[in-house]
């Protein structure tokens, strides 16, 4: 029986008995509602893939769809856990790479994991490290929508910048961004890290390509992929065999492919054959098939596996992929651009930092709920972002990371209603102001 603290901790986390190895159905999804078909559909016979749920994990439920906040380094920068459960927040996102690096993976299994460590009382994930790895080869902002037209390399450098990374069959060798010590990742050794992290649900260490690799790179990469992913199912079962009185973690395969969709199926088809709990749906996608993207691979995928979209905040985007079957989805963005002054709104994105907002003492957004707009100016928001003062990196970031959470929990709403449909058009044509659907919907 699980039971929480003052704090809200889980003492006795589900699944968790001493002597034994995590119990795996204390993991498990379940589908609420169904999103009804359309005669443009994208799923088999026309049906859309897009759905309510609930994500049953050892500390806790997470109703879908749902945005997972980024705590890279095992915190919101410059909110507490407690601000983010206040804000709406089901679950978080840490970093296995930046743990890595600071402050080790041995502390954090020696505090009880990454929930207890870092005092949240809910879901956790990790991601694999590989995107952060990968990104050190290439110097190069490898962001989910892109449009590289006419570009093709498969040693892609930034101008000015130093590879710290080289790929091969068994891994990936690396140089520490923070002091140029060498290191070495690869499916066991991310699989390792991350079981002493502790998190809920992790994934699987993939190879994340460009939209500027050769299609016969990409080709190369999906199937090393693959044979990665088999490593970590079996890494995976040996680990939590030995683990003895850890709650379980479930295992996410990550579907690669770039903009490709016979990769794309191929792949999904591959993660899908294996023993894995749930999919990530990752790598660079350009945003005119992002919707089209989900949808090939949920074609593949058996239904009671969740679905998560990694390093996804834009609205139109997140419609799209809901749409098509995405469940959960995470961004570093909300909080980045809450620190350089960039406010999300119904009714699009504007910079508190404009002049307008000097003398103005309305809240950050109108009829918004969160902590910020009913306690705080933009005025003087707009003072303690120009004046470096780190508590404007709060408050923005706060309205922010909530925007993004109600935005999913008013998706999930309108799935249950039924009326999924009516909500998106509204909802895009505010933001967007034309009244438009984005060419990923």
């Amino acid at each position: 029986m699980s039971e929480r603290t003052a704090t809200g901790l889980l003492d006795h986390p589900r699944g968790a008995e001493p002597g034994k190895p995590g119990d795996r159905s204390a993991f498990s999804f379940e589908t609420v509602t169904r999103l009804s078909s359309t005669a443009d559909g994208l799923g088999r016979d026309g049906a859309r893939y897009g759905r309510t749920g609930i994500i049953h994990t050892p500390h806790g439920d997470i109703k879908t769809p749902a945005f997972v906040p980024v705590g890279t380094q095992a915190a919101m920068k410059a909110v507490l856990p407690e601000q983010m459960k206040d804000l709406g927040a089901q679950c978080l996102l840490a970093n296995a790479f930046h743990l890595f690096e600071r402050p080790g993976e041995d502390v954090l299994d020696a505090a009880g994991g990454l929930a207890r460590f870092m005092n949240w009382g809910g879901p956790t994930f990790t991601d694999s490290g590989g995107f952060q790895v990968m990104s050190l080869g290439v110097g190069f902002k490898k962001t989910l929508a892109m449009d590289v037209t006419g570009m093709k390399s498969d040693d892609i450098i930034a101008k000015g910048k130093e590879r710290l990374a080289w790929v091969d069959e068994d891994g990936v060798t690396f140089k520490s961004p923070l002091n140029g010590s060498s290191h070495r990742f690869s499916a066991e050794i991310s699989m390792g890290i991350q079981h002493k992290l502790g998190a809920d649900i992790m994934f699987a260490f993939d190879e994340l390509t460009t939209l500027m690799n050769t299609r016969s790179y990409q080709e190369n990469s999906v199937e090393r992929t693959f044979r990665w992913a088999k490593r970590c199912v079996a890494e995976h079962e040996r680990l939590t065999a030995e683990r003895l009185g850890k709650p379980y973690q479930a295992l996410y395969g990550v579907v690669q492919g770039a903009n490709y969709e016979d990769l794309r199926r191929h792949a999904a088809e591959q993660i899908a054959s294996l023993d894995f709990d749930g999919v990530g749906i990752g790598g660079a996608i350009e945003k005119r098939i992002i919707g089209n993207t989900c949808a090939w691979i949920c074609d593949a995928m058996p239904e009671n596996r969740p679905r998560h979209v990694l390093g996804i905040a834009s609205v139109d985007d997140i419609f799209a992929c809901v749409e098509n079957g995405g469940d959960t989805f995470d961004c570093v963005a909300p909080a980045r651009c809450a620190r350089n002054g960039a406010i999300y709104t119904r009714s699009g994105r504007y910079n508190i930092k404009r002049a307008e907002n000097k003398f103005n003492f309305e809240p950050l957004e109108e009829g918004c709920d969160c902590y910020t707009c009913r306690n705080y100016s933009r005025a003087y928001v707009d003072h303690l972002l120009r004046a470096r003062e780190f508590n404007g990196f709060t408050l923005a970031t706060i309205h922010n990371e909530h925007f993004f959470v109600k935005l999913l929990d008013d998706i999930r709403a309108s799935i249950d209603g039924g009326y999924f449909d009516e909500f998106r058009d509204e909802t895009l044509a505010h933001f967007y102001g034309d009244g438009e659907r984005r060419p990923g919907l």
